[in-house]
């Protein structure tokens, strides 16, 4: 599948189907997903936002029984508009059964330069069934209360909109988290949500940020609506609360990582 947003430049998407034809053939991979992520994906790009491409591999079986592994990530260079690399499927693996909530949000990327629903599907079943919800609200509010501390909104001044953007994001995931129960959020704001309503008024004040950065540059600054200020702040404080408890057990849920792993390396090792 490919679906990608009709104001993307053409001349830069070829660049990147061409990093990513290379990166298969130099690598000897497989690449059944490729997605846009940062800016673009989360839904408040800049003018002068860049390019950030993510995908998965999957290496030949024989690899993943070699004792000297190759690193489970393959990078491209990195200029002005280009950010292209991608995980190993084996990294992918680790890093949501872990918690990191970057391997699921990438398989719901709104914009994917070439993959295979299956893959997607299969991947992100596996994410839904091996995570532990704990884990993600942990990184989902270590990365909120990050860029908000950066961000300096609370004080009453105007800021750097894209680190506001960074701490929102995070934030509407906590709170789509406790709507659905489920670890497996939208990487896109809106979609956040659409599928988990906050407030009408924050909405609106959200919306006329996201106006705004539409038309200044990546790192172009204004003034934050109280009301996001405080939404921002509760659905942190609630996540300090909520995922303050023990997390569940270790073993259970590798075996179930390693499972899937292995049948996912049975579908998609290049032959």
């Amino acid at each position: 599948m490919r679906r990608l947003a009709p104001d993307m430049d053409p001349e830069v998407v070829a660049q990147i189907d061409a990093r990513l034809a290379r990166a298969s053939d130099e690598h000897a991979v497989a690449i059944p997903w490729a997605i846009e992520s940062g800016s673009r994906a989360w839904g408040f790009p800049s003018p002068d936002s860049d390019y950030d491409c993510r995908f998965f591999f999957v290496r030949h079986r024989d690899a993943y029984l070699d004792p000297w592994p190759p690193r489970d990530v393959i990078e491209t260079p990195l200029d002005a508009v280009l950010d292209v690399n991608g995980w190993d499927l084996v990294k992918a693996v680790r890093l949501a059964e872990n918690g990191n909530a970057t391997v699921a949000e990438w398989l719901r990327s709104p914009l994917v330069y070439d993959g295979d629903p299956a893959f997607r599907d299969a991947l992100l079943e596996a994410c839904e069934a091996l995570v532990d919800v704990h884990r993600v609200g942990r990184h989902y509010l270590h990365v909120g209360e990050g860029q908000w501390q950066r961000s300096g909104a609370d004080r009453g001044r105007d800021v750097v909109l894209k680190r506001v953007f960074y701490a929102l994001r995070p934030a509407a995931a906590l709170h789509w988290m406790r709507a659905h129960g489920s670890a497996t959020p939208p990487m896109n704001l809106m979609e956040l949500f659409d599928e988990a309503p906050p407030p009408p008024a924050l909405r609106e004040a959200v919306e006329r940020m996201v106006t705004a950065k539409a038309v200044t540059r990546e790192l172009g600054t204004g003034r934050v609506d109280d009301v996001v200020v405080r939404w921002i702040e509760e659905q942190l404080a609630d996540a300090r609360d909520r995922y303050d408890g023990d997390l569940s057990p270790v073993g259970a849920r590798r075996r179930r990582a390693a499972a899937a792993f292995r049948e996912l390396v049975d579908a998609w090792a290049p032959a």
